[in-house]
């Protein structure tokens, strides 16, 4: 699974008519890069546009353009009333409530949303997708709440509530975080407010494009994370001192060849190439095997790679979709469809959060073994320097255990319950947006648990002195020193998690195990 780094991140992002990309996402929604539609998307929007405007002036009923929405999409509306039909249509819909969601959220929600409309399949005129995007690239955030949408048809409310900035209402904070007038935001950033025509109302809010940006940012968190993970379990097998035979290459791909585990293998092994701790004790153990939360590290690990590199397969296919109802075929034709609905990215939602849990969960037990003198093979009692006077880390990893727990019930899918809606025209939901809003926290905990696995076994390593560490964990024990990991009297331990917590989420523990062992996969 690969996703754009960080430094490769484009300052512009061009937009044309045949999709996007998971980097463009990222680059959008996370790093401020400007979005330009270009000249063929723009004459493509234009052309279809021709045909919702001919349908709009025929007397024969269209839905979305000339009928009402929903369960009462069997009603006409004159063409005198169409202009406030779009407006009562954003109005109504944006109905969200409870906290704000991220700004980068609500920014890869608008991208998304542009690149469908750029498709000319919604039947939008450029203007308004030109509006969208002029939003976007000031700076201008719409206020999204977290509830709101049941993922079918698509996440209405999100969507309704960053329309109805277009319109030069609704709630949104400026390139400062500050929020302010919406009219005063536009006049500033000069973007004048849009009047929607025919179909541009349901054309800028039918979409799955809240649980895909979710999902995409999510995946490109654990791009990163699943690495880390790969790092911390070394260390613990390091600093419990485990065998690091179970990881070379022939156990693995020829004889089990699921590549998330070979991967994850590899990367252990490198990261304990060299360990003077390991090799201490290769001749002369009494120990046959390892505890599983060692040895078959990569096996778990493994699987979340895996089931990443699925639920990316499905993000960039959804990338490549048009996702509107109605839509504008090629020939002209605008037909109902249900490609609104949000269950193929809520499943992979939804199934994400289930192996990172469990990869959660070996974290906190590999963590919980360091910390027992029964189990620890030689270390005190919660790595404490004097135990009973001190309890050492026996705290943290409550805080760990706690964060595992939460991962469990996040685990719960959200894509197998359904409320219908809209008087049972819309009999069957996804929740895709739900499973999108725990998989962000689970990701969350994720990087929380394994920072605290970071610094337990990073004192564990430190308390087998005078036997020397690889030279991976060496490099990373000598840049924590002080700071995170270091074994002593108890100190007041919250800013040691945080800071663990930074070094992991910055990206440098990956970067200084890897400038000793080279690229890990």
């Amino acid at each position: 699974m690969t996703i754009h780094a960080d430094n490769e991140t484009p300052a512009t992002v061009l937009l044309g008519s045949s999709g996007t990309t998971v980097a463009d996402v990222i680059a959008v929604a996370r790093h401020g890069a400007r979005v330009e539609l270009t000249s063929e998307a723009r004459q493509h929007v234009a052309q279809v546009r021709r045909h919702i405007d001919a349908l709009a002036a025929s007397d024969v009923p269209a839905y979305g353009i000339s009928t009402g929405f929903g369960a009462l999409a069997n009603k006409h509306i004159p063409q005198e009333k169409r202009t406030r039909l779009q407006k009562s249509l954003v109005r109504s819909h944006a109905a969200g409530t409870g906290p704000t969601v991220e700004r980068e959220v609500v920014r890869a929600l608008m991208f998304l949303r542009a690149k469908t409309l750029a498709s000319g399949h919604t039947g939008i005129r450029v203007e308004t997708l030109e509006t969208m995007l002029a939003v976007l690239n000031s700076g201008i955030t719409p206020v999204v709440h977290e509830f709101g949408s049941l993922g079918c048809s698509g996440d209405l409310a999100p969507l309704a509530h960053c329309a109805l900035v277009l319109m030069g209402e609704g709630r949104a904070t400026g390139p400062d975080g500050v929020e302010r007038p919406v009219p005063e935001l536009l006049a500033e950033a000069g973007i004048e407010p849009v009047t929607l025509a025919e179909k541009e109302g349901l054309a800028l809010i039918n979409g799955t494009d809240g649980m895909l940006g979710q999902l995409i940012m999510a995946l490109a968190d654990l791009q990163h994370l699943l690495t880390v993970a790969d790092i911390t379990a070394a260390f613990s097998v390091e600093g419990l001192l485990g065998t690091d035979r179970v990881f070379i290459p022939e156990l693995h791909e020829p004889l089990r060849p699921h590549p998330g585990q070979a991967d994850a293998a590899a990367n252990m092994l490198k990261v304990l190439e060299g360990s003077g701790i390991v090799a201490s004790h290769r001749l002369g153990d009494d120990r046959v095997q390892d505890a599983y939360s060692l040895r078959c590290a990569p096996q778990v690990a493994g699987g979340s790679r895996d089931t990443a590199r699925y639920a990316l397969s499905v993000a960039q296919q959804e990338l490549a979709a048009a996702v509107d109802n109605p839509v504008v075929l090629d020939d002209g034709t605008v037909s109902s469809n249900g490609n609104f609905h949000g269950a193929p990215v809520a499943y992979v939602l939804d199934f994400m959060a289930i192996p990172i849990a469990d990869l959660a969960s070996m974290s906190e037990r590999r963590t919980d073994r360091m910390l027992d003198p029964a189990r620890s093979h030689g270390l005190p009692p919660f790595l404490a320097e004097d135990p009973g006077t001190d309890s050492g880390l026996m705290i943290a990893q409550y805080t760990q255990a706690g964060l595992v727990s939460d991962m469990k019930r996040l685990a719960v899918p959200a894509s197998v319950d359904s409320i219908p809606s809209s008087a049972m025209q819309e009999d069957h939901v996804s929740m895709g947006w739900h499973a999108a809003r725990k998989l962000r926290q689970a990701v969350l905990n994720l990087r929380r648990v394994l920072a605290i696995e970071l610094m337990t076994a990073t004192r564990a390593i430190a308390l087998r002195a005078p036997l020397e560490p690889g030279a991976a964990s060496s490099a990373v024990l000598q840049q924590l020193h002080g700071r995170v990991g270091t074994p002593g009297p108890d100190r007041f331990l919250a800013p040691e998690i945080e800071a663990a917590e930074e070094y992991v989420a910055s990206g440098q523990l990956v970067r200084t195990v890897e400038s000793v062992t080279g690229p890990l996969r």
